[in-house]
């Protein structure tokens, strides 16, 4: 199947991750005023480029299809001005709404924990943190010079995205790298019918905020 055929938004066709060759690696770039990275599937192909808008009192985050950003297939925004309680609503080119995901309240402060629901606003998954720690311990030593250079090698925080009846589907694992720009998606079992596309973008969405979280 062909990358037209995954991420085609003038078709009906939805990306699906049980065409994508796991693990997807997503790696933010350096350097740029935009917060971008891309990601690829294991074969290293493009699967998608995401920009961040920067300066903007809501979130506004585009989906591209190739690292030419000529292409926009999806549109991520956020319900309100910058928000801890924000929720995010995916979009295709046509407007049409894909779903949603937002932080679980309070819950998230200490550990991170995310919501993902369908167009109807019907829950299907949560993502959560396995190991808060790491990401406490990476920002503490971030600060103490030269050892701080080498925290995105030895912290390095993972979720877990989890079904409603409690199946582990996949693991979103923040890579070992300065900076701490690369992140890897492995797939732990099959997904619902229609559900690939949504959880991408939800994952997408969820990287960013982590990422600023630390």
């Amino acid at each position: 199947m062909s990358h037209e055929d995954l991420l085609d938004s003038n078709t009906t066709t939805r990306a699906d991750f049980k065409e994508f060759d796991f693990p997807l690696t997503f790696q933010f770039k350096l350097g740029t005023i935009s917060n971008d990275f891309s990601a690829k599937d294991r074969g290293g192909r493009t699967i998608a480029c995401v920009r961040q808008k920067m300066f903007k009192l809501k979130d506004a985050i585009m989906v591209f299809s190739d690292e030419t950003k000529t292409n926009q297939l999806y549109t991520i925004k956020a319900d309100r001005i910058i928000d801890f309680n924000a929720s995010y609503e995916f979009t295709d080119a046509n407007e049409t709404v894909l779903g949603s995901i937002g932080r679980k309240g309070m819950r998230s402060l200490w550990k991170a924990h995310y919501e993902i629901f369908d167009a109807n606003k019907l829950q299907e998954y949560h993502v959560r943190e396995q190991n808060p720690w790491a990401k406490v311990a990476d920002v503490l030593f971030s600060e103490i010079p030269i050892v701080g250079i080498f925290t995105g090698y030895m912290f390095n925080p993972k979720y877990e995205i989890v079904a409603t009846d409690g199946a582990v589907v996949a693991r979103l694992s923040k890579e070992k790298s300065f900076f701490g720009r690369t992140f890897k998606l492995e797939k732990l079992a099959e997904f619902k019918s229609g559900d690939s596309e949504r959880l991408l973008l939800a994952l997408m969405m969820m990287m960013l905020l982590e990422r600023r979280r630390g």
